[in-house]
């Protein structure tokens, strides 16, 4: 788009009238019934998103005026300002994070070759930085015109969340759409969110699926929220709406460290030591059936300041409980066997979530306390062809291979291999 004809270029006020303008238009690059169809489907924008998650007028944003130098099929008649992402930096509860938002208002958040330069530039930042980075996917994967370009940038993008891996907190939102190698970004990250209806995230979607192998499946059932939080595990949390998703980041955020090489956020307070009502309640949590189950989460919640429990995949192998907690103040990480789903037993589910859980802290120096109450692995035909030996293997890894503090608490039993793989004293 043209400037209008009575700014003067040549003047200051002109420069500035000038850049004012230009301003607005990468500020509203996506049409108003674009927007209007974006609200109706209860989701925001993608600026709307970011002063959401970052602290009032924090933002700082790079390669506003960034715009995509495609010629082919006609593209080159339309290129607005920013491409389809809004990169940036700013503070979360006054800590600095790096963030990028894909806009669907735009090319339906298609990746084309200067939106994916601008993730790269943006995540090379936050490692250069040591800080955070969240990314918000609401987009249609590559941009199909521009080719080999766009997917170039796509593993220009999975290179680098690979290289920082466990060096910076990584964690995606996914809050529409999120298909073919777009989704690839969010599985290498620490932490996946999605929200309940309005997210999907698939590899081929139902049209293709329909047309190689005949099955009949809709985009929620595919790869909606649900089946990604209880099915595949791919997700960590499901949200019941943008915002309550944004509110789950930052309190993820608020138990890791800047980078691997600082500690998590602590606010030490001194313990009570006397024992209390409270402390005693704990005497008549475990029945006296060994048969009987009860509630781990009694347990985790006694031991953690303000009974705060902030739990990571939840509805994914709910045998085993992980997530996140305080105690006198520090974070720390909590995996625990669940007595009341298949009487906490490990499966290969079980296995590679806890397994990955450890790995996670361990890199972000976050101690881990387990509480265990296992009568072994779960038996089954199925269990050993989908490799329960190597996949249980993992936990072991884990455990062993962890450089922070971790504590056992056995809390009625532990049988079998399954003792020495939960986090037991001979692991290290």
């Amino acid at each position: 788009m043209s400037e209008p004809e009575e700014i003067n270029v040549h003047t200051t006020a002109g420069k500035l009238a000038d850049l004012q303008h230009r301003i607005e238009e990468a500020t509203h690059a996506g049409s108003a019934r674009a927007v209007e169809k974006q609200h109706a489907k209860g989701k925001l924008t993608a600026r709307e998103r970011v002063e959401l998650l970052l602290d009032e007028g924090s933002f700082t944003e790079l390669d506003e005026f960034a715009r995509h130098r495609s010629t082919n099929f006609g593209i080159e008649k339309n290129r607005p300002y920013g491409d389809g992402v809004v990169t940036g930096y700013g503070t979360v509860d006054g800590r600095p994070v790096c963030v990028y938002s894909q806009d669907f208002t735009i090319f339906g958040g298609s990746l084309g070759e200067v939106y994916g330069e601008k993730i790269v530039k943006v995540m090379d930042f936050a490692m250069k930085t040591g800080c955070p980075i969240i990314g918000i996917n609401d987009g249609g994967g590559a941009r199909i015109q521009e080719g080999v370009a766009a997917l170039g940038l796509f593993a220009e993008i999975f290179r680098r969340n690979v290289h920082a891996s466990g060096v910076i907190p990584q964690i995606s939102l996914i809050v529409g759409p999120c298909a073919g190698g777009a989704v690839y970004s969010p599985a290498i990250t620490d932490f996946t969110v999605m929200v309940d209806q309005t997210s999907h995230m698939f590899i081929t979607g139902p049209d293709v699926i329909k047309t190689v192998t005949g099955e009949d499946v809709g985009f929620e059932e595919l790869g909606g929220a649900r089946t990604h939080n209880t099915t595949s595990g791919v997700a960590h949390h499901m949200a019941g709406d943008e915002k309550d998703a944004i509110e789950y980041v930052k309190s993820l955020l608020s138990y890791l460290p800047s980078n691997n090489l600082s500690d998590a956020p602590a606010f030490p307070e001194e313990a009570d030591l006397e024992t209390s009502d409270t402390d005693r309640e704990l005497d008549t949590l475990i029945p006296d059936s060994a048969n009987q189950p009860y509630d781990m989460h009694t347990a985790i919640e006694h031991v953690l300041d303000d009974a705060e429990f902030l739990e990571t995949q939840s509805l994914f192998a709910p045998n085993i409980l992980t997530g996140f907690g305080r105690v006198e103040g520090h974070p720390v990480g909590i995996v625990a066997n669940q007595p009341m789903q298949f009487a906490g037993c490990l499966d290969i589910d079980a296995s590679e979530k806890a397994a990955r859980f450890v790995r996670t802290c361990d890199a972000f120096n976050v101690p881990v306390i387990t509480f265990v109450d296992v009568p072994g692995f779960l038996p089954g035909v199925d269990q050993e062809y989908g490799g329960i030996i190597r996949r249980g293997a993992k936990l072991i890894f884990a455990y062993a291979e962890a450089t922070v503090p971790l504590i056992t608490v056995i809390t009625r039993k532990a049988f079998g291999g399954a003792y020495d793989v939960m986090g037991s004293k001979h692991l290290g």
